[in-house]
């Protein structure tokens, strides 16, 4: 294994923990204030970027691009991701996470019109079989409890959806536009989009009542969902191909798994075994190695 798989697994291992990290913070802090506390974060990092010679450049369907991608990408995927999983487990949440590339290939499909492959459509159902059986599973839940963990999954596949169709808008930027520089810009505008949603929560809440160790989580989660998760990944898809990159979102349940269980006292059950080996057979399928044969000449 080179070091490039290295980095797609710290990417995923990353992002999987934060699907558990961001359970624990919004245990002390309200979900719209910690979606803000986030982009602030990030954009103390990302701001130098935001030099307005360069934003100049960018054209006018550039920034549209931008504002969509961060419309989805960023905010309503910060939003859907941290509700969700205030009300699932991490564990259930990072398998229903793990289908972003099957709902990539089916939204490509949909909107895009390319058209998967054979393999591509079981990779679309075994993922869609993978997230009914979680939520069958809560269905028969007893009381508040089941249904407040059928409404996260459906917040935390809202979430899916979401950064999904940020991938496939983020494919037409990537070929006139640094890869830190769109992360800036979406950014800017996540903030932008999040502050009449974060503000007034902000100025009424007691910030001394929130443990220092919660203020530490919430620094690290604003700096590896923002940054160090998606320059890792970056480094990485330049040196291995795109269909070798897809087995490795199957880290991303398993680190979520890890920290529920670890820090969370969650405990998986046969539906979230059922389910996670549905989604890592389809990745599995999905990213076979084919070998292509030349065209024939006419």
């Amino acid at each position: 294994m080179n070091r490039y798989s290295l980095f797609l697994i710290a990417s995923m291992l990353l992002v999987g923990s934060n699907v558990g990290i961001g359970k624990s913070i919004v245990a002390f802090i309200p979900v719209p204030l910690f979606a803000l506390l986030r982009f602030v974060i990030a954009l103390a990092v990302l701001g130098p970027l935001l030099r307005r010679s360069k934003m100049q450049q960018v054209k006018r369907g550039e920034w549209i691009n931008l504002f969509l991608q961060a419309l989805f990408g960023t905010f309503g995927f910060t939003l859907l991701m941290l509700g969700g999983v205030h009300r699932t487990s991490a564990v259930a949440a990072g398998v229903i996470t793990s289908t972003i590339p099957a709902v990539v290939a089916l939204f490509s499909w949909l909107f895009l019109r390319e058209r998967p492959d054979a393999r591509a459509l079981a990779s679309i159902v075994l993922a869609i079989a993978g997230i009914a059986v979680i939520n069958f599973a809560h269905v028969g839940g007893g009381g508040d409890t089941g249904a407040s963990s059928l409404i996260g999954n459906l917040m935390v596949l809202g979430a899916v959806c979401c950064e999904s169709l940020y991938v496939i808008l983020s494919r037409r930027l990537t070929q006139t536009l640094a890869p830190l520089d769109i992360c800036a810009y979406t950014h800017l505008f996540g903030l932008l989009l999040m502050l009449p949603v974060g503000l007034p929560g902000a100025l009424s809440f007691d910030f001394a009542s929130v443990p220092s160790g919660i203020w530490w989580l919430a620094l690290w989660y604003g700096l590896s969902a923002s940054v160090f998760s998606f320059c890792l990944w970056m480094m990485g898809i330049r040196h291995v191909p795109g269909s070798i990159a897809g087995v490795f979102t199957a880290v991303l349940p398993v680190a979520a798994a890890v920290y529920g269980i670890a820090f969370l006292g969650e405990r998986p059950t046969p539906a979230h075994g059922i389910a996670l080996a549905c989604v890592v057979v389809g990745i599995g399928l999905a990213s076979l190695k084919i070998k292509r044969l030349p065209p024939v000449a006419s």
